[in-house]
């Protein structure tokens, strides 16, 4: 515990020594060095936590009211921690060489310290009023990184939705805390976990669910992100994505540890898992900003992991142990790939808009001659995030399909049309998604270059490149590794099944034994694949080698217009009759008028209609009724401390009576 405690306070140690003026260069060295020296300290206790099983403790007092300085180290806590103390470090080198200039001046550090120490503290916490401070200071964190390009008006955009989504989140999560302990001796994690039972557990749920899950992504509650990630920073969209969403996933997972569950929350869980991740996808399809596209699609693995976790819990109603351990252990094992993926992915796209200073697809094109290296690293996380095997995607998604097939097996119906819905949601999901990667990855990489900037694109920054390369490596890493994985989560599966971590991993064993079959698979197929490419190199090395064009299907000059842009490349699926009643694409069509036509365009959107037709129209009506009350926002400190006052005296009569 002594080292966790060590990590946060490197956060932020590093993160006000950033705020000191000195060249560029000097404050990422402390940034960087900050983020490293806390992942350094962070990571042992994890691991050991995670290999043990134990529970540390750690409580001092505190003078804030119902709050105490009280943490806990669990395998739930530390399995969350794990991709914070390896992404984090990854991220900070990567965003070192990103933009050095800019982030010496404007606290971007500083910020950064913020989310990486905040989102530590969030999981440690056992206090519910250091739970709310450390997520404040998380969510205000990502905001100002968020909006560190704030000139432009669609990143303030981005950064208003951020902010309201985020603080509307935090407010249910501050009543279910209310909820859970208005008869509690205190407002400690123990108390609230015995009295929760006094409040009715469909609204503790429903809290909970609309505030942990605005975190998390799952719909409808999603419509901030594909908002965000494309206005932060690469590395930062990376660190989101990758891991403060998943403090929304952390936070459903605690709070069901604690809550009465009432048997139909799995159907729940299943039915939105499925929903957000077939809406996340096809809304990924549709996209034509590389970012935008990660983005929805960081919605839809949002969705695999909600309906994991429903597939875990119905096996545990239903007292089906095997369905129980693969649900769980798939979500949980899609955490930590989804973390690595995704940071990769992200990082790649940054190192696209760093080169060509656009994600605009329809603008991209041929860059895997440009920049071999950050097209080998995307298509590996493009690869891996379509779960193909031997790479890290394809082993969460197996497990919670072998949970499926075996719940089927059952013939229990309580048991059957979830997990059926279970299954159909999963294959559909994952056709999507191969689908969208093949699009990213053949119109930013193949093909012609569509604009001088990527005509004139260059390899990233070796440092850049390097956490890319790392990252590749952990995704082929972490899938031949899997049968390890499981063992690695079967600590956290026992805490979420109230059972030992011995009986997990005896119950997984049959399923350890088929992972070692896949991997051994997938390890001779990578090797197969290496010696063919190592071969041709060897034998072409002293060979005349000539380039010419391919088949031009008889245009005499091809040129880069006559390729595939991603709204053609999607749009046989998005302007289908199956998908355009729930898409609602749009179509913005110019016709050539006159007998000699000068100019004719055509071009097609696909607005999220969540945020289009149901979020922004509530928040305008807020902020209207709430147009009033800005009399009484003066600009005068004398004023505002007369409201203080006001609001003291108030409390005080309050307690009094």
């Amino acid at each position: 515990m002594t080292l966790l405690i060590a990590a946060a306070l490197i956060h932020a140690f590093a993160g006000i020594l950033s705020l000191i003026p000195r060249t560029e260069r000097r404050t990422a060295a402390v940034g960087v060095a900050g983020a490293v020296g806390a992942g350094l300290c962070g990571l042992p206790p994890v691991i050991a936590c995670l290999v043990n099983g134990s529970v540390e403790t750690f409580a001092r007092a505190w003078s804030v009211p119902y709050g105490s300085f009280s943490i806990t180290l669990d395998p739930l806590a530390a399995f969350f921690l794990l991709p914070l103390f390896l992404i984090g470090p990854l991220a900070s080198l990567y965003g070192a060489a990103y933009d050095m200039k800019k982030q010496g001046r404007d606290g971007t550090w500083f910020f950064l310290h913020g989310l990486l120490g905040g989102m530590a503290l969030t999981v440690l916490s056992s206090n519910t009023v250091l739970f709310m401070i450390s997520w404040e200071v998380m969510s205000v964190s990502a905001f100002f990184l968020v909006t560190r390009d704030h000139a432009r008006e669609t990143v303030r955009r981005a950064g208003r939705t951020y902010l309201i989504a985020t603080h509307v989140g935090a407010a249910f999560i501050l009543g279910f805390f209310l909820l859970a302990g208005r008869n509690a001796a205190s407002l400690d994690f123990a108390d609230l976990s015995a009295n929760a039972g006094s409040t009715p557990a469909w609204l503790l749920l429903l809290f909970a669910f609309l505030g942990f899950g605005a975190k998390a992504g799952i719909m409808p509650l999603h419509f901030w992100l594909p908002e965000a990630h494309p206005a932060a920073p690469s590395h930062v969209s990376a660190l989101m994505s990758g891991v403060m969403i998943k403090m929304g996933i952390y936070g459903i997972l605690r709070v069901l540890l604690w809550v009465p569950l009432p048997s139909w929350l799995p159907w729940i869980l299943i039915l939105f898992g499925v929903m957000t991740g077939v809406w996340g996808i096809l809304f990924a399809l549709a996209q034509r900003d590389l970012k935008r596209l990660l983005a929805y699609s960081s919605v839809e693995n949002i969705g695999i992991i909600t309906l994991g976790i429903g597939v875990g819990l119905l096996g545990r109603d239903l007292d089906l142990p095997l369905i129980a351990a693969a649900g769980f252990c798939g979500a949980l094992i899609h955490v930590l790939n989804h973390s690595l993926m995704k940071s990769l992915l992200f990082l790649a796209a940054g190192s696209v808009l760093h080169a060509t200073g656009t994600t605009n697809m329809d603008r991209l094109g041929g860059l895997a001659k440009k920049m071999p290296l950050s097209a080998s690293t995307f298509l590996v996380g493009s690869l891996s995030i379509c779960a193909l095997p031997p790479l890290c995607g394809f082993f969460g998604e197996f497990l919670l399909y072998l949970a499926g097939f075996h719940g089927l097996m059952t013939f229990l119906p309580q048991a059957a049309i979830p997990l059926s819905l279970a299954i159909g949601g999963l294959a559909l999901i994952g056709g999507l998604a191969a689908a969208s990667f093949t699009k990213a990855y053949g119109i930013v990489f193949l093909g012609q270059a569509r604009s001088p900037e990527a005509e004139h694109a260059h390899e990233a920054h070796p440092a850049m490149f390097s956490v890319m390369i790392i990252l590749a490596g952990g995704c082929v890493a972490s899938g031949l590794a899997a049968p390890l994985v499981l063992d690695f989560v079967s600590p956290v599966v026992a805490q979420l099944t109230s059972s030992h971590a011995g009986q997990v991993r005896i119950l997984m064993r049959p399923l350890q034994e088929t992972f070692w079959l896949t991997t051994l698979v997938g390890a001779h197929l990578l090797f197969a694949i290496a010696s063919l490419i190592f071969l041709r190199r060897l034998y072409l090395a002293r060979r005349s080698v000539k380039e010419t064009g391919t088949w031009d299907c008889g245009y005499a000059a091809p040129a880069a217009r006559m390729q595939y842009t991603a709204s053609s490349y999607a749009q046989p699926m998005i302007f289908s009759s199956l998908l355009r009643p729930w898409l609602r694409p749009r179509r913005r069509l110019a016709s050539p008028k006159g007998l000699l036509p000068s100019a004719a365009s055509m071009s097609t959107s696909v607005p999220d209609i969540i945020l289009e037709e149901a979020a922004e129209p509530f928040l305008r009506r807020v902020a209207d009724l709430l147009v009033p009350l800005r009399k009484f926002q003066q600009g005068q400190v004398q004023l505002y401390i007369f409201y203080i006052a006001l609001t003291l005296l108030a409390l005080l009569a309050w307690k009094a009576g």
